[in-house]
C-alpha cells in the first residue's frame, strides 16, 4: 500500500476545494435559465482534464505557459456569455411586466458558449491547483496530492449535485439576474488579473465586484424596462389578454 503522509492530503484536498468551488459555481451561472448545465459541465470537465493530463505528462512544461493569456481568453469569453445573459435575463422581465407564460430554449451560439466558458474556466482553476500539487510532488509527495485533490473534487461533485436540485428551484429571474452579475464580476476579476492588477484581499474581492455587479444589472434591466414599457392590455373581446 502506498504510504500517504497527512498533511500533504489535507494541503491538496482543501486547494482543490477552494479553487473548484469556483468551477461549479460558475458552471451553474453559466446554465442559468437554459434548464441543463450539460454544456458548461462538459465544457469544465474538458478544460479540466486537458490541464490535468498535461500536468500529469509534463507538469514542469505546464508552468511555463502564458496565464496571461488563459485569463484574458477566459475573461473575454465570460463577458460575452454575459451579454447573452443579460439580454435572456431582459427577456424574462419583460415577461414578467407582460404576465406572458413559456420559456425560451437556449440557442446553439449560447450552448457553445457555455461549453467555452465552462472549459477556461476549468483550465484556468485548474491550473492554479495544479501549481501547488507539483510543488507537493516536487517534495515527494505526489501520492498524497493525488489522494486529496481527487477527494477533494468527489466531495465538490457530491455537493454540487445536492445543490443543483435546490437552485432549480429558484425563480427562474433572480436565478438570472444573480447569474448574469457571477458572470461579469468574474469577467472583470480575471481582466484585472490579466492586466496586473493586485486585487485587494485577492479572490475576496469577488464578493463586492458582485454585490457591485448585482447593482450594475439591476440598474440596466430598471433603465431598458423604463425605456420599453409593455404594451397596453387589449380588452377581453378585442384579442389576446
Amino acid at each position: 500500500m502506498i504510504g500517504l503522509a497527512v498533511a500533504p492530503v489535507v494541503v491538496a484536498f482543501v486547494v482543490t476545494v477552494l479553487e473548484l468551488t469556483e468551477v461549479v459555481a460558475l458552471v451553474f451561472a453559466l446554465s442559468a435559465g437554459t434548464g441543463s448545465v450539460r454544456h458548461g459541465a462538459l465544457g469544465a470537465t474538458a478544460g479540466t482534464a486537458v490541464v490535468a493530463l498535461a500536468a500529469l505528462g509534463s507538469g514542469t512544461l505546464l508552468l511555463t505557459l502564458p496565464e496571461t493569456a488563459l485569463l484574458w481568453a477566459s475573461a473575454v469569453v465570460l463577458a460575452a456569455f454575459g451579454v447573452f445573459l443579460f439580454r435572456s435575463t431582459l427577456r424574462t422581465y419583460r415577461r414578467l411586466q407582460e404576465a406572458a407564460a413559456g420559456r425560451p430554449s437556449a440557442p446553439r451560439s449560447v450552448a457553445a458558449l457555455q461549453f467555452a466558458g465552462g472549459f477556461v474556466v476549468g483550465a484556468v482553476e485548474t491550473t492554479e491547483v495544479v501549481v501547488v500539487l507539483l510543488a507537493l510532488t516536487a517534495g515527494g509527495a505526489g501520492a498524497s496530492a493525488i489522494v486529496g485533490s481527487v477527494a477533494g473534487g468527489a466531495v465538490l461533485v457530491a455537493v454540487a449535485a445536492v445543490v443543483h436540485e435546490r437552485i432549480r428551484r429558484i425563480k427562474t429571474a433572480w436565478l438570472k439576474l444573480g447569474a448574469t452579475s457571477m458572470v461579469l464580476a468574474f469577467a472583470a476579476f480575471w481582466s484585472g488579473e490579466a492586466a496586473g492588477v493586485r486585487w485587494p484581499g485577492g479572490e475576496l474581492v469577488l464578493v463586492p465586484l458582485f454585490a457591485v455587479s448585482l447593482l450594475a444589472v439591476r440598474l440596466a434591466l430598471s433603465a431598458a424596462l423604463r425605456a420599453r414599457p409593455p404594451a397596453p392590455a387589449v380588452g377581453a373581446s378585442g384579442g389576446p389578454r
